[in-house]
């Protein structure tokens, strides 16, 4: 069996800035909308009363945690696009084709990762000093 890596189209290379400022865009669309989602929650929970309850309280501490995390990764990536040259280009086919990859080997390796991210079991603003 053999597999033709070859396409008769060149692929679509973009410069790495104007990636990562599309990047930057979709990361602050992303924390509106997860932002959106705190008067929606206090709305269908009651109102004030919904924040009485600790688990609550956890859901509505790890929304502004997302929000705060999403929004400095924007921020972060926006620092450090300033100092990439316009020259450097990305092959965005691969770069997709890598991305899709890893969540399908997520996906299939039961979809826990492991090392990089915040427990699930913690309450948000937890933290441990290294």
């Amino acid at each position: 069996m053999t597999f033709n890596t070859q396409s008769d189209q060149p692929s679509p290379s973009e410069a790495l800035p104007d990636v990562l400022m599309r990047i930057v865009s979709e990361l602050h669309d992303v924390a509106y909308l997860i932002e959106r989602i705190e008067p929606q929650l206090l709305e269908l929970g009651g109102g004030a009363a919904f924040l009485n309850s600790p688990e609550s309280m956890k859901v509505m501490q790890g929304i502004d945690l997302a929000v705060q995390k999403t929004r400095g990764l924007a921020e972060f990536i926006d620092t450090i696009t300033g100092e990439i040259p316009q020259s450097w280009v990305v092959d965005v086919a691969t770069a997709l084709s890598l991305v899709k990859l890893s969540e399908m080997q997520r996906a299939l390796g039961g979809g826990m990762r492991h090392g990089h991210s915040q427990p699930l079991n913690k309450a948000a603003g937890d933290f441990d000093f290294f």
